[in-house]
């Protein structure tokens, strides 16, 4: 377990709290900071999901969320414009930051069988239905736009619509950009919330007052939800990723598989990043963060390898696990209650991707402004009890 702060004060010179310091929390503090408002962020600085993640950029249905949650597909086909603005949210956030290595080449979703590509066509024509831009590839089609592809792939769905990042990058400049604005981080673990008029926050080593607070705490936002009247489950979702030493430049797209559980791309640097959802262990009280399995590493990286033969040669050099919160498949955005002064932001899935967007959706409402996606179908009212 962390050291618990030792300290105790009375922050009320706020306008936001922000509570999660993750790539939600901290759009949702450099929205509202931008707009004038004094924010503080307080945050446990324990298994952040942020500053885990590989930096994919998703926006056509995941093969492995409609596997593991096929009673949620609605939920995700519903949530589809939202991915869309999440990536257009993104390459705003990418100018704002001076650069995060931000590409938008496109997603390939790999086929190895015709069950797999009839699988992909039907996905498709849901997605066409929302607006995503996606094209089914035969086998010749994929291989002129992908080389490197082993010839066990038999061809794939393209989404024009998806790209990738260094989250090291983009986590290091949003800090920077945050602290030239004034916002403050706060090392605290926050265990209740009341609604007042100023709301409060009760934390392990303060007590904090402001205008409005938002909740932007993954899987951590449960326990803080339920005594606010919302039955929410976020139980974090332990996975593991890989990366590689830096090899040629030749994987352009965000690459997935129809029915395996895999992710890959590839920085500008050369170095290429593994993951898609292979286990890992939960954090336990001799480790504050969730510890690899070897199982997922060997076999993340042979499928790997298998899909891509070329970068079998390129040594890993780091793997590590980290936590997604997939809730429902929907985000939640929006005060607690009507006329409440708490707010929720919680992306659903893919929170990296739809981080930014729901932060600042959340955010615009916490001041009182225009968002900048309509934040009616996320609306945490069907969490209440």
């Amino acid at each position: 377990m962390p050291p618990k702060p030792c300290w105790r004060a009375r922050v009320t010179e706020t306008d936001l709290l922000v509570i999660g310091g993750g790539i939600t929390g901290q759009s949702a503090a450099l929205f509202a900071a931008q707009a004038g408002a004094r924010v503080t962020i307080v945050d446990a600085q324990r298994n952040a999901g942020s500053h885990a993640n590989a930096g994919s950029l998703h926006v056509q249905m995941q093969s492995r969320f409609l596997r593991l949650n096929p009673h949620l597909a609605d939920n995700l086909e519903s949530s589809l414009p939202l991915y869309l603005s999440a990536v257009t949210a993104w390459e705003a956030l990418d100018t704002r930051l001076g650069g995060v290595e931000l590409t938008r080449e496109g997603g390939l979703m790999l086929a190895e069988d015709e069950a797999q590509l009839d699988f992909l066509r039907q996905k498709a024509e849901r997605e066409t239905r929302k607006g995503l831009d996606v094209e089914i590839l035969d086998r010749d089609e994929l291989f002129s736009l992908a080389p490197w592809l082993g010839e066990a792939i038999a061809g794939a769905e393209l989404c024009r619509n998806e790209g990738k990042l260094n989250p090291l990058v983009a986590n290091r400049k949003m800090r920077g950009a945050l602290g030239s604005l004034g916002v403050e981080h706060v090392h605290d673990r926050i265990t209740r919330i009341e609604e007042g008029s100023p709301p409060t926050a009760e934390g392990e080593g303060a007590t904090y007052s402001a205008g409005a607070i938002l909740v932007a705490a993954a899987w951590g936002a449960e326990a803080l939800a339920k005594p606010l009247g919302l039955t929410i489950g976020t139980p974090p979702e332990p996975l593991h990723m890989n990366i590689t030493e830096a090899g040629d430049y030749r994987i352009r797209h965000l690459v997935q598989h129809a029915e395996r559980p895999i992710t890959l791309k590839q920085f500008r640097s050369g170095q290429v990043v593994i993951g898609g959802g292979w286990d890992a262990n939960l954090a336990s009280a001799e480790s504050r963060a969730p510890t690899i399995r070897r199982q997922s590493l060997l076999g993340n990286v042979a499928l790997a390898s298998r899909i891509a033969p070329g970068i079998a040669g390129l040594r890993v050099l780091r793997t590590w696990a980290g936590y997604n919160t997939p809730v429902d498949g929907k985000a939640t955005i929006g005060p607690v209650r009507n006329g409440s002064r708490v707010f929720l932001a919680l992306p659903g899935d893919a929170g990296y991707t739809l981080g930014p967007i729901t932060g600042q959706a959340a955010a615009a409402l916490s001041l009182g402004t225009d968002p900048p996606i309509d934040p009616a179908p996320y609306s945490p009212a069907r969490w209440r009890s």
